[in-house]
């Protein structure tokens, strides 16, 4: 077993430190295998191109333009659901099954305030996200450098998430808060991210799976308490979506338009695109920013800390999540969890040091016996 050197970058070795050959050899075919895996999104469709063409702005904006409608349409004091019954029927949506509307939560609060003062509390839930993870992130790293580059990696998974445009955007908002939470959430502190995990749910529903995962993983740890606690913010959840549930029922017709399903079954690389997308490395070549996103999940599994264990098993649910039901216009779906992904990527000099270190480390125990 190869004894753990000094880290380069973190305060503390990787959880590749220390592995025998053996395991780090498997451990390192295994991330060449994420890394090859990562490379179907290459291969699987994504959203269809915006065409920058001015007289299409609308149709480039469509979903934007929808939630405008709802939040302008409320704020005139019309009926949540009649107006979205009305904007999704206009905009050729489908209206069935009832998640085809949104909670109201967000359109309903927007509603009642400025514009501006949504876009200015916009920046202020991103600046928390911002100075809650510096704070999470202090410790992890041994020397400011390292930890600016963190957060330069956290800004460039935030890109999306600062764009007046998409206030209206429910997955921006929830996006947010579940970066918030994860942040925020310590053994001894979990109320507070449990309250921030059910705002997060009654904004974008598909912020629940999230909280399972922080239930789960604290019923798994025997955190007893804290597993009811985030189960009762799924209670409050369930209730809420059946009262929307009974909402839109009265609303719907007999002829308005089902939803094609979510069953896309694209795949991991699927995942790995939506990445790309809601992120800086939309800016990169497409094979590179595929490896990037790989490296990144190979960054979170290496850190030696709870916190990363949450969000690596955060990052695999949603990634089985955009796999089996995503569909090529869903991408957004990926923005739940865009905001905290690429931190990975500040993790990896020191797991790819540590991981062949064990792995060619060539060190043999002799015993001798010594006779008199």
């Amino acid at each position: 077993m190869a004894r753990p050197r000094p880290p380069l970058w973190l305060a503390a070795p990787t959880r590749f430190a220390g592995l025998t050959p053996r395991r780090a050899g498997l451990v390192a075919v295994l991330t060449a295998l994420l890394l090859a895996v990562s490379l179907t999104a290459l291969l699987v469709p994504g959203p269809p191109p915006v065409s920058r063409d001015p007289g299409r702005h609308a149709e480039d904006q469509a979903d934007i333009v929808l939630y405008d409608s709802i939040v302008a349409g409320v704020r005139n004091g019309g009926n949540y659901y009649l107006v979205t019954a009305r904007a999704l029927r206009r905009g050729d949506y489908p209206l069935r099954p009832f998640v085809t509307f949104r909670l109201p939560t967000l359109a309903v609060i927007e509603a009642s305030i400025p514009p501006d003062l949504a876009i200015l509390l916009l920046f202020f839930l991103a600046a928390g996200v911002v100075l809650a993870w510096f704070v999470r992130l202090r410790d992890a790293f041994a020397r400011p450098p390292p930890l600016a580059i963190a957060l330069v990696l956290l800004a460039g998974g935030l890109v999306a998430f600062v764009q007046p445009s998409l206030v209206v955007f429910h997955e921006i908002w929830a996006g947010l808060l579940v970066a918030l939470s994860l942040a925020l959430r310590k053994p001894d502190r979990w109320i507070e991210a449990a309250a921030i995990g059910m705002i997060a749910m009654l904004i974008r529903e598909t912020a629940a799976l999230y909280v399972i995962v922080m239930a789960g993983i604290a019923l798994i740890e025997g955190r007893r308490r804290e597993s009811l606690g985030w189960g009762l913010a799924l209670m409050v959840f369930a209730g809420v979506v059946v009262l929307h549930a009974i909402a839109v029922d009265k609303v719907i017709e007999p002829l308005d338009p089902a939803s094609p399903g979510w069953a896309g079954m694209l795949g991991f690389g699927f995942f790995v695109k939506t990445m790309t997308i809601s992120t800086a490395l939309a800016l990169a070549p497409g094979w590179l920013a595929a490896l990037l996103v790989g490296l990144a999940l190979f960054g979170w599994a290496s850190w030696r800390d709870p916190l990363a264990t949450r969000a690596l098993a955060i990052f695999a649910a949603y990634a089985v999540l955009l796999s089996l039901f995503g569909r090529p216009d869903t991408f957004y779906w990926g923005l739940m969890v865009a905001p905290t992904f690429l931190i990975g990527l500040a993790f990896v000099p020191d797991s790819l040091r540590d991981l062949s270190g064990a792995a060619l480390d060539s060190r043999r125990i002799i015993v001798t016996r010594r006779v008199q």
